[in-house]
């Protein structure tokens, strides 16, 4: 499903602010994967998210998306194969819109636009239903502005929108990072959830070891712009955060007394 093959990206290159990003990194993810990766900052995990959306160009490498090669793809083209989910709660939704408006937008992309007179009652329906499994109240508020919503509600909502056109590869970038604790296992449940009825492959970024080991069914750690760890199958199952740490020590030479040395 995602093929990608000595990825390489150095921001200000030959200047004082050199910064290599992403170093011959190599990732193959089959259908159905979810993918946990996890890292220390300036590790690459944004980095390699905006790669493959498109956001800029890698300096080296290719990137291919169900057999297709995107790597020198515009980025509004290549968002028909994606969905994106960000940590800013504020970001993937019109917060002046409707809760149906924004559910309308996300049913329609990709699809050949029409004039048409606000929503019709079967889409409405339809969007009740969808929004019920999320238990979360907005079934009964298709009429709230989205920027009325809290940010767990608001990060669901996010979450359903980027994923109703079932794309080819889903992207979460850290999409609990700015919630409470209650608000972020409530967000995963539900993508646990949606991840798995859609049997949707996923590659989700979060500085939560515990949450890297109980979610999806392989891990990958980064460490200066190349994979160190991965693991998958009965192995992760079997992980503990302390096993997680001894795997990253082994794997790149370096020391650290707790996780917070590889994830603050």
């Amino acid at each position: 499903m995602l093929k990608i093959t000595n990825l390489g990206k150095t921001f200000n290159p030959g200047t004082v602010n050199e910064k290599v990003a992403l170093k011959g990194l190599d990732l193959h993810l089959k259908d159905g994967d979810f993918v946990t990766v996890i890292g220390g900052n300036g590790a690459g995990k944004s980095t390699l998210l905006n790669a493959i959306s498109g956001v800029w160009r890698p300096d080296c490498g290719t990137i291919e998306i169900d057999g297709v090669d995107v790597t020198h793809m515009p980025e509004h083209k290549r968002a028909k194969f994606l969905g994106r989910v960000f940590q800013d709660p504020m970001k993937g939704t019109a917060p002046d819109m409707e809760i149906d408006e924004n559910l309308s937008i996300a049913a329609r992309r990709g699809t050949v636009r029409k004039l048409l007179w606000g929503i019709r009652r079967g889409e409405r329906e339809r969007y009740r239903e969808l929004l019920k499994p999320l238990e979360l109240g907005l079934e009964d508020r298709l009429s709230t502005k989205v920027g009325l919503l809290s940010g767990g509600q608001r990060q669901a909502l996010t979450l359903l929108m980027a994923t109703l056109q079932r794309p080819k590869l889903l992207l979460l970038d850290e999409h609990t990072a700015a919630l409470d604790p209650k608000t972020a296992a409530k967000v995963l449940e539900i993508t646990d959830r949606i991840v798995t009825e859609n049997k949707l492959t996923t590659l989700m970024i979060t500085h939560n070891m515990k949450d890297a080991i109980e979610h999806g069914n392989r891990l990958i750690m980064l460490h200066e712009g190349r994979v160190v760890v991965d693991v998958s199958g009965e192995e992760k199952k079997l992980l503990t955060v302390e096993d997680l740490l001894g795997l990253f020590v082994k794997a790149s030479g370096m020391v650290f007394s707790d996780d917070r040395a590889i994830l603050a």
